[in-house]
């Protein structure tokens, strides 16, 4: 008996079986590829409209602040909401530089109001701007989820 046809079929065979399988394993791969990329973009849209709402709040409360004392602190309810959000989803660092930029806006409105000679004079020192440090925080957590390889 000759086993050559034999040997040939078996060859086929696994040829066939090792096509599909590297075909199946490519698929498997890609789709995970785009899937991955989707949490990825799902996760950084939700990281970047919060942390959107939170400076668009934070601005429109400091720039009351700095022309209105007040002892009611019903306006910062709004902020104090977005900083429970983002205790949910966001990194250490981005949670205290929110926490921080609130504590600077509450002091602000509990100083006396400012004239423009004076907010004038503090913005030419670099001091009118509450959110830098949130600012940095929040870019460093977006570029940790765009770089992230497991999402």
């Amino acid at each position: 008996m000759d086993a050559s046809p034999f040997l040939s079929a078996v060859v086929g065979l696994a040829g066939v079986a090792v096509g599909g399988l590297s075909s199946f394993a490519t698929t498997w791969l890609t789709q995970l590829s785009v899937a991955r990329e989707k949490r990825r973009q799902v996760e950084a849209g939700k990281h970047e409209k919060l942390f959107s709402e939170f400076v668009i709040e934070a601005s429109r409360l400091y720039a009351d602040a700095l022309s209105h004392e007040k002892d009611n602190i019903a306006d910062l309810v709004k902020l104090y909401s977005l900083i429970g959000r983002m205790r949910l989803i966001c990194s250490t660092p981005v949670i205290e530089a929110a926490e921080e930029t609130m504590r600077s806006i509450i002091e602000t409105y509990a100083a006396p109001n400012r004239t423009l000679l004076e907010l004038r004079s503090v913005a030419q020192d670099g001091g009118l701007d509450p959110l830098v440090e949130f600012d940095g925080a929040a870019r460093k957590e977006l570029q940790r989820i765009w770089h992230s390889t497991r999402l």
